[in-house]
């Protein structure tokens, strides 16, 4: 599913997000939705989320 519509994500699914730090590289990191940080509809770049371990990062990839 597309990362880049907030209506396609809500807390507690499993997504793939890429890290500020893992830009460059694309590295994606599996985790649960813990909050949504974007506040509008659609990110070109993906929706930015916090995860339950608590790193931020914007959705590539809903699992």
């Amino acid at each position: 599913m597309d990362g880049t519509k907030r209506a396609n994500i809500r807390s507690g699914i499993t997504v793939n997000i890429v890290l500020k730090q893992d830009q460059r590289t694309g590295t994606l990191t599996e985790g649960v939705v813990r909050d949504i940080l974007t506040k509008s509809p659609t990110h070109p770049h993906g929706i930015k989320v916090r995860l339950m371990s608590g790193e931020v990062g914007r959705v590539k990839e809903i699992l």
